[in-house]
């Protein structure tokens, strides 16, 4: 249970609310119920293994991402995390605080700042992976090995679609324009303020 009420519950109420309009039913259902697990398995690598350390989702992520790539500079942790510029600031400077992380401004172009973890980061996130994963394993031991598999080359299939035809879509699908109700999108479009 994410909230209040059971997945079942919430089904139901969504089921009832929606019967009469015109919609995929499947594909709403595989992308909310997407958007429940992540945030129910957020939730849950939050309570569980980063809680004794004191890790939020977000400072897990940046760490894993700087992590993974050495050194990177900060818009592209911002990007890889999915995560404002603005978050990341703080977020960096916490890890920072706490010594995990590093920043470096180039000489040559000081708008650009470059992250890598420390030596103490590096510890951390070797010692962290491998209980990070337990838990990952154990939320997905519902299913059967080959479900698994499946269900990740599923959602890589989704992503790289995404990344492929994401934006071209998101440019062109109109306004929702609702009756005796004005639209930002919709104003700006027509070159009107959004304010």
């Amino acid at each position: 249970m994410t909230g209040s009420h059971t997945l079942r519950q919430t089904e139901d109420a969504v089921s009832s609310k929606i019967e009469d309009l015109e919609v995929d039913f499947a594909a709403m259902a595989a992308v909310s119920n997407l958007y429940r697990a992540a945030s129910s398995i957020r939730n849950h690598l939050e309570q569980s293994v980063l809680r004794s350390l004191d890790l939020t989702w977000t400072g897990f992520v940046v760490l894993w991402v700087v992590w993974i790539w050495d050194e990177i500079e900060a818009r592209n942790v911002a990007a890889e995390a999915g995560i404002t510029k603005g978050t990341l600031t703080g977020v960096a400077r916490t890890l920072i605080s706490r010594g995990l992380l590093t920043k470096q401004v180039p000489e040559h172009d000081r708008r650009r700042s470059l992250l890598s973890l420390t030596d103490e980061g590096q510890h951390l996130m070797q010692q962290l992976f491998p209980s990070f994963n337990g838990e990952e394993k154990f939320v997905t031991e519902a299913l059967e090995r080959d479900e698994v598999v499946a269900l990740g080359d599923s959602l890589q299939r989704m992503i790289e679609h995404l990344e492929a035809r994401g934006a071209e879509r998101q440019a062109s699908v109109p306004p929702v324009v609702v009756a005796g109700q004005s639209s930002r999108a919709a104003k700006r479009s027509a070159g009107g303020s959004s304010s």
